[in-house]
């Protein structure tokens, strides 16, 4: 007598999500200045932010989907590299220089410009992603110009809009946990 194991293949899709939208509420407390900068934005970005979001992004690869693959694995390591700016365990290093405005801006230019194209591939996916991806293409260009201006009040709004993006991957996570267990649609996705 055999017993035949059957594995069903899980989607990683909602811890990613809940990885960048849980550190980018957090991370956008700060910036629409309600909190300081602290220690609780730096775990989260290596944990839930980072580690989550590489996972989440190393089984969608394995999966065969490129488009999470690359978003999860390119966010993960987003914050991992913001976590390694913040800290700068290279401070003693006399040939690398700690990050200013204008370079921070350039950093997150460069970004937002990856997400613009990532929303691009999202116009073939359901609306709650192509919110999550267009503001948070809108969260990174704010950020930029706050920096390249060393405008506070433009950073001030990109946090109120990074809230919005961040709760609006959480949205999204849950509606794909909610109705996947429920077998139909509770949270609608567009």
């Amino acid at each position: 007598m055999s017993t035949e194991i059957k594995h069903k293949t899980s989607n990683p899709g909602p811890l990613g999500l809940l990885g960048f939208g849980m550190t980018t509420v957090l991370l956008n407390l700060h910036n629409a200045g309600f909190f300081p900068n602290s220690i609780i934005v730096v775990a989260m970005g290596i944990a839930m932010g980072g580690l989550a979001q590489v996972i989440a992004g190393i089984f969608e690869l394995k999966h065969g989907n490129t488009f999470a693959g690359t978003a999860f694995t390119a966010y993960g390591l987003f914050w991992w590299s913001l976590v390694i700016i913040w800290v700068n365990p290279f401070a003693d290093v006399a040939t690398i220089a700690p990050a200013d405005a204008t370079y921070l801006a350039f950093y997150l230019l460069l970004w937002g410009i990856f997400t613009t194209f990532m929303f691009i591939g999202t116009l073939k996916h359901n609306k709650a992603t192509q919110v999550v991806f267009g503001s948070l293409a809108i969260l990174f260009f704010l950020l930029a110009i706050g920096d390249f201006t060393h405008n506070h009040a433009i950073t001030k709004i990109a946090g109120f809009e990074g809230i919005f993006c961040g709760l609006s991957a959480i949205y999204s996570a849950a509606g794909q946990i909610i109705n996947e267990e429920y077998g139909k649609t509770i949270i609608p996705l567009g």
